[in-house]
């Protein structure tokens, strides 16, 4: 029944690694697809090869050798579905540890005092370490992590702790500083196209009843988003509608679960969307113009088709950065300022709650005044750099910081720019063919915050080059 011969105490309720056939009492229904298809060896588990590569701190701990002084403790970080469960199961698993899961959510200090004292005895008794999987630790109060620390350091138990939140602001510092960070990844396609296909024909999966459509594994796969029990759960129940389809008379032959049964399994749509062909490109692109021209109903209808597809929220997130410059630029400066804000919020967040974030960024962008006056400026810059424009920098604002620099005459006839009157004077700075030919890069427009840029630009000309502009 269970690996090693675990015991498994758990606050969460019957014990979730029974047989297919097993049948848990009160009930007629076996235990949930991503609960009989969790991984029972490190060789069943996908992805997290980095986690789990030879000699990492997590496959020592799970295959029980953690050295002369004993197992460390460990925090698993990562999204939903990434395994942070199935790790902890598996390092109970190791030298016949006795496992007990507790949930943050229900759990408090007595319960975790309990799980100490029951510690200390299995300890003294059988000699069976304890392994404490407490799911959601950054839902715990400080006063309740404190009560987990006396056994952490002493060793009366191997802390397992999971948390989707970033662990340095969930998680207090003496339990960070005993215990090994372990970073999950959201699985690949090519991970959760595995699971998926391992589950149609496992013994403890659908063993084999039912066959998948390529249109309806890639649909799978992208409502899943990395998250193999979204994968599990969603493949179990378009196998369920699958089977009310059923044709009488034909029991015995493998039913095809299509396309169709997966979008109402999960009640969605499928989008069609190829993040590596034809598709990305357009609504991309759709998605930026649409932005460009200020329709912001039309940019958060291709932001939520992206969404939706399961497009990478940093993808999308890279590309709003990259208008609020091109685009916005200095019609609007703080657009750059929310869209570098999203970026790193949906990075620190993920999804689903990362949708807020990029709408909003989505929605300064859209209705800011637009300017692509910096950006035709280092075009045009550029454009010159490359036909070879440019002479040498003039003498008077070379560096002047080493020996020998003033027998050349570098930093010679140089004007302090904070010692004029204005805090601007007169001064050559552009290299002499660029300045005959009195270059104008930056030509700000009159939109926007960029409009009182463009007379005060046209001053500070006047007064650095001595030219009327």
């Amino acid at each position: 029944m269970l690996p090693g011969n675990l015991d498994v105490v758990s606050s969460a309720g019957p014990d979730l690694f029974s047989a297919p056939g097993d049948v848990p009492a009160g009930g007629d229904l076996r235990p949930p697809l991503a609960v009989r298809m969790r991984p029972r060896s490190l060789e069943e588990v996908a992805g997290q090869q980095d986690v789990l590569r030879p000699g990492s701190p997590m496959r020592r701990l799970i295959e029980g050798s953690g050295g002369a002084a004993g197992p460390l403790s460990a925090i698993l970080w990562g999204p939903p579905g990434t395994g942070k469960t199935t790790l902890a199961h598996l390092v109970a698993t190791a030298a016949d540890r006795r496992f007990v899961e507790l949930s943050a959510v229900t759990a408090g200090v007595k319960d975790v005092r309990a799980v100490m004292e029951q510690a200390v005895q299995e300890r003294q008794l059988h000699g069976r370490q304890t392994v404490l999987f407490l799911d959601e630790i950054h839902r715990f109060t400080k006063a309740q992590q404190d009560a987990l620390l006396p056994g952490v350091e002493n060793r009366l138990v191997i802390l397992v702790a999971a948390t989707t939140e970033n662990p340095s602001f969930s998680v207090i510092a003496p339990l960070l500083s005993r215990s090994v960070l372990v970073t999950l990844t959201s699985l690949s396609d090519e991970d959760v196209r595995a699971l998926v296909g391992r589950a149609l024909t496992d013994e403890r999966g659908l063993a084999g009843g039912f066959e998948l459509e390529d249109e309806g594994l890639e649909h799978v796969v992208r409502m899943a988003g990395g998250d193999a029990r979204r994968a599990l759960t969603t493949l179990e129940a378009a196998a369920g509608v699958a089977d009310d389809d059923r044709a009488a008379g034909r029991e015995d032959e493998v039913l095809t679960i299509t396309l169709a049964h997966v979008e109402q399994a999960v009640a969605h749509a499928a989008v069609r969307y190829d993040r590596a062909g034809d598709q990305h490109y357009d609504v991309a692109s759709a998605f930026i113009k649409s932005m460009r021209g200020s329709d912001v109903d039309a940019a958060l209808h291709y932001l939520a088709r992206q969404l939706e597809a399961g497009e990478d929220p940093r993808f999308i997130a890279r590309r709003i950065v990259i208008a609020a410059s091109e685009d916005v630029g200095m019609g609007d400066p703080t657009a750059l300022q929310t869209a570098v804000a999203a970026l790193h919020a949906v990075a620190q967040i993920g999804m689903p709650e990362a949708r807020i974030i990029l709408a909003q960024a989505v929605v300064h962008n859209a209705l800011a005044p637009k300017s692509n006056a910096a950006y035709s400026a280092i075009n045009a810059a550029v454009a010159d750099v490359r036909a070879g424009r440019g002479g040498p920098v003039p003498a008077h604002l070379r560096g002047s910081g080493y020996a020998g620099a003033a027998r050349l005459g570098h930093g010679e006839g140089y004007r302090y720019t904070h010692d004029e009157p204005a805090g601007v004077g007169p001064q050559q700075f552009l290299p002499d063919d660029l300045l005959e030919a009195d270059v104008d890069y930056y030509r700000p427009t009159s939109r926007g915050w960029e409009e009182r840029l463009g007379a005060r630009w046209r001053e500070l000309r006047r007064i650095i080059r001595g030219r009327k502009v």
